[in-house]
């Protein structure tokens, strides 16, 4: 997402009109978890608005449909396939990666089905997969199936890490939303290519959100300097502060990397002045 009720006044200006909030998002992160595609394809034309509001190096990592996934299961999903891909297609290189989330219920027995569905896809992109069925984090073997299966086709492994999240019971009304639906994962740093992609939850409390993200700031610092170029998307269950969080991550990785780039400056808020 690139809006929330919340971040308007304090991270994008209000009002702002629908075709300008990705623009001024951008000004605060430079890649976004295309989430809302999992909901439906995207017209074409409302792709190519994207593009014209980011600069070439973007970074949209991009849900494919639950029709294809959590529906058709990967089977039988040629025509909504096409359709995805034809929609996305004005996003060139800023699709960092198609993202495939199976639900949990995609279990090892089903490894084959995702190895075939990898081999049809067009080479022109990358691929993640994030897979929530337990026996793939608790049975070495199966880990290893998957890890091949990916291997194979090139395509990462998205971890969710969670397990700063579920550390101790909810707080808030956010935390209780999302203690009842999100999944409980295990944690994994090993990444597969050089485009490692991390999805992770804190706290609403900012000192628990960034105790709980150290591990990451040494693993991405640690991708970076063995040439990797990692995408790491921060979260919290009301994602109020998520802006402004991920910035304090990229700046605590920055720290121990020198050499990586400065995130862009956000737009101002409210015009300077003077006084």
């Amino acid at each position: 997402m690139w809006t929330l009720k919340s971040w308007q006044g304090r991270f994008l200006p209000h009002p702002l009109p629908a075709q300008e909030r990705l623009r001024h998002y951008a000004g605060w992160c430079n890649a976004v978890e295309g989430n809302t595609t999992f909901y439906a394809t995207p017209a074409r034309d409302t792709v190519a608005s994207w593009t014209q509001q980011t600069d070439p190096d973007f970074r949209f990592v991009v849900k494919l449909p639950k029709l294809i996934t959590h529906e058709g299961r990967l089977t039988g999903v040629d025509e909504p396939l096409q359709a995805f891909l034809t929609a996305i297609e004005p996003l060139g290189p800023r699709a960092e990666a198609l993202w495939i989330q199976l639900p949990g219920s995609f279990a090892p027995t089903d490894v084959p089905v995702l190895a075939r569905f990898l081999r049809r896809l067009p080479t022109s992109h990358r691929y993640a997969v994030e897979v929530r069925h337990p026996a793939f984090f608790d049975d070495p073997r199966s880990a290893r199936l998957l890890e091949d299966v990916l291997g194979t086709a090139a395509a990462e492994w998205i971890p969710f890490d969670t397990t700063a999240f579920f550390q101790s019971p909810p707080t808030s009304d956010a935390e209780r939303e999302a203690w009842t639906r999100k999944p409980r994962m295990p944690l994994r740093t090993h990444a597969l290519t050089d485009r490692p992609i991390v999805r992770y939850l804190g706290r609403d409390d900012t000192a628990r959100t960034v105790a709980g993200w150290q591990h990451w700031v040494d693993t991405t610092a640690g991708w970076l300097r063995e040439g990797r170029s990692p995408t790491m998307f921060i979260h919290t269950p009301d994602n109020a502060d998520a802006p402004a969080l991920a910035r304090r991550f990229h700046d605590e990785v920055r720290a121990r990397v020198p050499g990586l780039a400065a995130l862009p400056e956000p737009v101002p808020v409210e015009p300077l002045t003077l006084f």
